[in-house]
């Protein structure tokens, strides 16, 4: 990643270009992406100034993922991306359950077989 982040401004906590280098990169799900980030990314520059980092999300093409890129410093990204992470894993098992209930819900709404 030699290339800057395309970006209109960088974060004044960020330091340019020695934090710029090396970002730490994941992947989440896109359909958790405004359950973590907010409606339209609503809360990704709160997220930025609490973990003094700067965030970029990429849709991957052909796929149904987000690339989350973290830059910072070494410690701050990596706190950040566990963070992010964590979050994400406890979005997905919570819609996970949601849907294990509805199921539940739709199979227990099933006649029997002498109630037709």
């Amino acid at each position: 990643m030699g290339t800057l982040p395309e970006r209109e401004s960088i974060p004044p906590w960020v330091k340019v270009p020695e934090e710029l280098k090396d970002p730490e990169v994941f992947q989440v799900q896109t359909r958790l992406h405004g359950a973590i980030f907010g409606p339209g990314g609503s809360q990704i520059p709160y997220i930025e100034q609490v973990s003094k980092t700067m965030l970029e999300l990429k849709a991957l093409e052909f796929s149904d993922l987000t690339e989350v890129v973290v830059y910072g410093s070494y410690l701050h990204k990596i706190r950040t991306k566990w963070m992010l992470q964590s979050l994400a894993e406890w979005h997905r098992q919570r819609q996970e359950r949601g849907m294990l209930r509805l199921e539940e819900a739709m199979n227990a709404l099933e006649l029997g077989p002498g109630m037709k």
